[in-house]
């Protein structure tokens, strides 16, 4: 049995060099880069299967990559004035946003398609607060505008600096859309729309 890093023995002599056969060249030592490229070449080998499968080695976050899920899932979305994509679930808006210092952040964030108003406020923290405590995603939150209306909203936050791969990232941008659209149904049973009631 060989061991990482031990030296493979002439088992067709005595072991001394004359019985090594002229035509091989003794092996060169390594020095330490060298070393450690072929080790980082294994690792990644064998941690990854051996797969050549491009979408199972972790790619940097970009907006195009989203893009292309996006589409790749038929989902309509729009990219606004500032670049950032987004789009329409169910009445809900989400946002697939690319934040941090190098765009390494992912961030799913939703809006309610209601407002509330401002009574409502410590109502809704509650609820906020309970779906927090008991869930880990999404986290969820409100903002008040100056005018007193209250909105509410999702987040699903993963940070990416060493890359993704596609099924992570599929992972991802599904757990958003999926934990967030279960928070928005849990407010309108909460909240009905008295308009979607016959009077």
């Amino acid at each position: 049995m060989r061991f990482f890093g031990s030296r493979r023995r002439n088992t067709a002599g005595d072991g001394d060099r004359a019985a090594i056969s002229p035509q091989q060249p003794e092996p060169r030592e390594l020095d330490d880069d060298e070393l450690r490229a072929q080790v980082e070449g294994v690792l990644l080998r064998e941690l990854t299967g051996g797969l050549d499968d491009s979408s199972s080695v972790p790619r940097p976050l970009t907006r195009d990559r989203v893009v292309e899920w996006l589409g790749d899932n038929g989902f309509s979305y729009f990219v606004d004035s500032e670049g950032d994509v987004g789009g329409l679930w169910h009445g809900w808006l989400f946002y697939f946003l690319m934040v941090g210092e190098s765009s390494e952040v992912l961030q799913v964030r939703g809006q309610w398609h209601r407002d509330l108003t401002i009574e409502r406020l410590e109502e809704i923290l509650e609820i906020c607060n309970e779906w927090n405590a008991e869930r880990i995603w999404p986290k969820t939150y409100v903002r008040v505008r100056d005018n007193g209306a209250v909105l509410v909203y999702t987040e699903v936050t993963v940070d990416l600096e060493h890359g993704v791969t596609d099924d992570q990232l599929d992972q991802l941008l599904q757990c958003g859309l999926t934990t967030g659209s279960m928070f928005f149904e849990h407010l309108d049973e909460t909240f009905p729309d008295p308009l979607r009631s016959a009077p």
